[in-house]
């Protein structure tokens, strides 16, 4: 008989193991964010060229954390024991994409320092150590992430679920975010003056737009890789 105090096989050490997930989504959703803030932007080349450069940069390293991150959510819903390895993969990419990121506006000239933009990049690396540390070895994070996967779907089929949850719920999302903003503004009797309740609108709809895309690709991506229950003979 196990002693008292051991814990059942296949149980985490604590629930700590599970946080890194929490903040692949809250970078996830950060990233969709900028991504649908910054689209205008996208074909202005009246901008300098340094903010022509972190601009584009920063589209490009969304798109790449998007796509990036629905692979490792994939391996997170599934167990998978590759996830804490390719999770601190993308975690040291991310710290060195923001390590570049403040050095680049911090040395090149025509950029104003910002104490607030600072700490938030500090806040941003510091919780990713904290999730590194979490999946380390001998943590617990072998306990809960410890599926063989020797019935997880292929990859690509991850990927396009993941994608096609993104666009469909982006389109959803935004769609009832503009038409609850214009509910509001109707309620609230917001003033249209130079367009304002319509300006609202769209800001809920933009909202409702990055909420529903991140929510419909982690569903998509848990609906495709969700454990199937043993079948019985």
């Amino acid at each position: 008989m196990a002693p008292i105090d051991q814990q059942p096989a296949g149980r985490p050490d604590s629930g700590l193991s599970y946080i890194p997930v929490a903040w692949l989504i809250i970078v996830m959703g950060l990233s969709a964010y900028s991504l649908f803030s910054n689209w205008r932007l996208i074909g202005d080349f009246s901008l300098p060229d340094n903010v022509f450069f972190i601009i584009y940069s920063g589209l490009t390293g969304g798109i790449i954390t998007i796509l990036w991150g629905l692979y490792l959510l994939g391996l997170a819903f599934n167990r998978s024991v590759r996830f804490p390895r390719h999770y601190t993969i993308w975690q040291i990419a991310i710290i060195l994409w923001l390590l570049l990121r403040q050095a680049y506006v911090l040395l090149t000239p025509g950029f104003r320092f910002s104490a607030e933009a600072l700490g938030f990049t500090v806040a941003e690396i510091a919780i990713g150590v904290l999730c590194i540390y979490l999946l380390r070895q001998g943590a617990g994070a072998d306990a809960a992430y410890s599926s063989p996967e020797t019935e997880r779907p292929p990859l690509l089929v991850s990927i396009l679920a993941g994608l096609l949850g993104v666009i469909l719920g982006g389109a959803i999302g935004a769609f009832g975010g503009f038409f609850a903003g214009s509910l509001i503004a109707d309620a609230t009797q917001m003033s249209c003056f130079e367009g304002a309740c319509g300006f609202f609108a769209a800001f809920v709809g933009l909202a409702g737009l990055a909420v529903g895309a991140i929510a419909g690709g982690i569903f998509a991506i848990w609906r495709v890789n969700r454990r199937k229950p043993a079948r019985t003979a």
